[in-house]
């Protein structure tokens, strides 16, 4: 796949290819139960579905990790074999929360070297106002071996955000909404505020009304804005636990502008240590 998205109208033309995997990955924080369900009431037919909590993130560690930190690599290889992927399979992910939970899916086959992959413009609720089919029920998929080959230099830790934070070659970009990043208000996370030196670029922007994402140059012109002459691999991007923030990564692809780097552990992580500066404004 040449894009890190795929349209509704595509899609339809390619789902019974046999080389081709459709992940839902619809999930409700204020519900975590919901994605199932509605998985099972509803999908694309022949799409298997993945669990944020439960496929896409590892364990929680209180006082060390944040709310959904990534999986061992070799849980990953698993789930991702379970899923029926390997290196000769395009992926097509989807929620039906305008690319935010499936970005995290998609992210992390990038991360672990499988460039085949994209989102679905627009989701579930794109597909359904096209007429698409759908099914019910669990689906069954021939599972596959995935291999992983990991790039590491997509994944930054806590001390390298420190460092990079105080470095004026580097950005580091907070995706979460502007009351969240300011300390206005904090719905989840125990402590307000953002990553001192942190810029904010709220991943919703990516999305016009209609949830699809907006075309490339004009989010070409978006992160140039904010980026400056900083170069795209000395971007940061985090959030509130590393989900939304893959968002950014993806527009950011999707954009032409090639690749920034994820803090996975995210503002859940950072506030896990109290020596770890907090601003508020």
């Amino acid at each position: 796949m040449n894009s890190p998205l795929i349209s509704v109208a595509d899609l339809k033309t390619r789902l019974t290819e046999p080389d081709l995997v459709v992940v839902d990955c619809r999930h409700s924080l204020a519900d975590v139960a919901r994605g199932r369900r509605d998985y099972l009431q509803g999908h694309i037919p022949g799409a298997v579905f993945a669990h944020l909590d439960d496929d896409l993130s590892g364990e929680i560690i209180p006082g060390k990790t944040g709310r959904h930190p990534l999986p061992p690599i070799d849980d990953i290889a698993k789930t991702l074999s379970n899923l029926g992927i390997d290196e000769r399979v395009e992926v097509v992910v989807y929620d039906d929360f305008g690319g935010a939970i499936a970005a995290r899916l998609w992210w992390m086959l990038l991360w672990l070297g499988h460039d085949k992959a994209a989102v679905l413009d627009g989701g579930f609720p794109a597909w359904t106002a096209s007429g698409g089919d759908i099914a019910t029920g669990m689906e069954q998929i021939e599972p596959r071996s995935f291999q992983p080959r990991v790039r590491r230099h997509l994944l930054v830790n806590a001390d390298q955000v420190d460092r990079a934070r105080g470095d004026a070659d580097w950005k580091v970009i907070d995706s979460r909404g502007a009351p969240r990043y300011r300390g206005e208000t904090e719905p989840i996370d125990p402590v307000a505020g953002h990553i001192p030196g942190a810029l904010n670029l709220p991943f919703a922007g990516n999305l016009n009304e209609g949830k699809t994402f907006l075309p490339g140059d004009e989010l070409a012109s978006r992160f140039r804005n904010l980026l400056g002459e900083t170069p795209v691999d000395q971007a940061v991007f985090y959030c509130g636990s590393g989900v939304t923030a893959a968002h950014n990564l993806l527009a950011l692809k999707h954009a032409g502008l090639g690749d920034g780097k994820l803090y996975a552990g995210s503002w859940s992580e950072w506030i896990t240590d109290s020596k770890r500066p907090v601003a508020t404004n």
